[in-house]
């Protein structure tokens, strides 16, 4: 008898996909302060699955003005071979700066090097300052504020050549993004939610690589975008009849809106609760007619909403988990699994204390008690986090 197999992709980290945009949306209405896309990325035909929880990685490009500027600043051509760990011939100057190096997050070390080979005094007086003993605060805000280009400008008297800086920068590494929806929806297809980066310090202007290079300078249907599946241990649960309660603001969102599409198109049985937090409800609801759409279908048993700057006093979604207190604690007990996605240096660590004092409460418990409570549901895969 024959049995069918899945179709084996060849294609990995190492030997990424090359695949096309299909479509570049802004998700935000007329009037936000942000700006949070919703990318539809093509991988038809390619024998490249993932599952509900997985990320995409994706291999971008520096920013062919940036690249220019580095090479100008170094007095070079950009024709200059230079070489790079793991490869065994070299590169163009321009090519090692394009695609293989990070230009961002300096170090110590490209000061040494600057300290070692400025002939003007003024600099060398700045650098020592950086350098010395007791300096390792001033030195890191320092480096913090500045890319490598920074340097390059501020300390002329040093003349690198096209290697010296090569051999400074790290390798440029692919970037993980949640996917944002279900192969079973979508064949072929894998949606991401993406936030471009742009800020300003030291008087320049700065760019996420990754997030601006798919946001504004991938052609639809033209520019090739490497990509390759990461599996995560972030998933669904194994059994369908579970509740799922899913916390996710801003583009925290993404992989619950993959896991909603999966559980409506494999018909699971258990219920859909979902926190979401953005700015303005108007303008920042992210996917704001598909949930209403899904609550209206009654295909979601909940969707809990903090808006933080839609009131004086600023709403969050760890205080929505609070007022819907007694609810979550009997989807606990009746063996939910709770998730949580976004950023994990304030929210994840609010929503954790949030979780923490309401198990507490709720279950009449110590905060010890509740503690082995969370425990406990980590270690049960029913406490599953994608922080960032």
């Amino acid at each position: 008898m024959h049995v069918s197999t899945p179709p084996f992709s060849a294609y990995t980290k190492d030997n990424p996909l090359s695949a096309k945009l299909l479509e570049n949306r802004v998700l935000n209405k007329d009037g936000s302060s942000k700006d949070t896309r919703h990318l539809v990325v093509d991988i038809a035909g390619s024998g490249l699955t993932y599952t509900v929880g997985d990320s995409l990685g994706v291999y971008a490009t520096n920013r062919p003005q940036l690249v220019d500027e580095i090479i100008e600043l170094l007095a070079a051509t950009g024709n200059e071979p230079v070489m790079l760990p793991r490869l065994t011939a070299p590169v163009s100057l321009r090519d090692a700066l394009t695609s293989k190096l990070s230009l961002s997050q300096p170090t110590k070390k490209i000061l040494d090097t600057l300290a070692a080979k400025t002939g003007d005094e003024k600099e060398r007086a700045q650098l020592a300052a950086l350098l010395a003993p007791g300096a390792e605060e001033l030195r890191e805000t320092f480096l913090g504020q500045r890319e490598y280009i920074d340097l390059l400008e501020e300390f002329p008297g040093a003349k690198l050549t096209p290697q010296e800086l090569a051999d400074h920068l790290r390798r440029l590494m692919p970037r993980l993004y949640s996917i944002a929806s279900s192969s079973t929806l979508y064949p072929g297809q894998v949606h991401l939610t993406v936030a471009p980066v742009r800020y300003e310090s030291n008087g320049r202007r700065r760019y996420g690589v990754c997030s601006t290079f798919l946001a504004d300078r991938v052609t639809r249907r033209r520019t090739p975008i490497p990509v390759f599946v990461a599996a995560s241990h972030f998933g669904l649960p194994e059994d369908p009849g579970k509740d799922i309660i899913m916390v996710g603001p801003g583009t925290g969102v993404a992989p619950f809106r993959a896991f909603v599409q999966e559980r409506i198109a494999t018909k699971a049985a258990g219920r859909n609760w979902l926190f979401f937090g953005d700015q303005h409800e108007k303008t920042d609801y992210l996917y704001g007619d598909e949930w209403k759409r899904l609550l209206a279908e009654g295909k979601m048993a909940r969707v809990d909403l903090a808006f933080s700057r839609d009131q004086q006093k600023k709403i969050y979604v760890q205080d929505r988990m609070r007022e819907a207190a007694a609810e979550l604690w009997a989807w606990f007990k009746g063996g939910a699994v709770f998730y949580v996605c976004g950023d994990a240096h304030r929210m994840a660590k609010d929503v954790d204390a949030a979780l923490l004092e309401i198990i507490a409460q709720q279950g009449g418990m110590d905060p010890a008690a509740a503690a082995d409570y969370v425990k406990q549901m980590k270690k049960d895969k029913r406490y599953q986090r994608d922080v960032y």
